[in-house]
């Protein structure tokens, strides 16, 4: 485990989650917002929808009707849990599970509103203009679904009790 380092896997299972006090209060901010977006055709959220046949209107209207509820319900689930587990100082493999999906899912709509690209120019000006703290919580979400990712990994060396 790094130093700074918010979530580690610990040798006897689990999770430990090494989160100040102010990633906690901006953590329980996040999930209702992501939420109300879910309940509406927002743009921001068309990267959680993508299609399944975007050449042919008539199959992509089958499609999101056959997969958005489930979609959308497994989405619910993992804010859900989020939510709950906050506070927690440790969570098991599927409350970590159910954090990435919920973190990775506030990343990519935050990164849609915030027309994040591959260009590191683009990004800069996302540092320094009127959008910058929507881009730093994007960067530190980034940086949370990550270590979650490097956690979930089999092969990470653990060095937690």
């Amino acid at each position: 485990m790094a130093v700074g380092d918010r979530i580690r896997r610990r040798r006897r299972g689990g999770f430990d989650l090494r989160l100040p006090e102010n990633e906690r209060k901006l953590l329980r901010s996040l999930p209702e917002q992501l939420r109300q977006l879910l309940d509406t055709e927002d743009p921001s959220t068309r990267r959680l929808y993508p299609p399944g046949y975007g050449e042919d209107p008539e199959l992509e209207a089958e499609y999101r009707s056959l997969t958005r509820d489930d979609l959308t319900a497994g989405r619910l689930g993992s804010l859900r849990v989020l939510e709950e587990t906050v506070d927690a100082e440790r969570l098991d493999d599927e409350q970590m599970d159910a954090w990435l999906h919920a973190l990775n899912d506030l990343r990519l709509v935050l990164g849609t509103r915030l027309d994040v690209s591959e260009d590191p120019a683009a990004d800069e000006k996302l540092l320094s203009g009127a959008q910058a703290e929507l881009f730093a919580i994007y960067a530190y979400l980034g940086w949370l679904v990550e270590q979650a990712v490097r956690a979930l990994a089999p092969d990470v060396e653990t060095t937690a009790g």
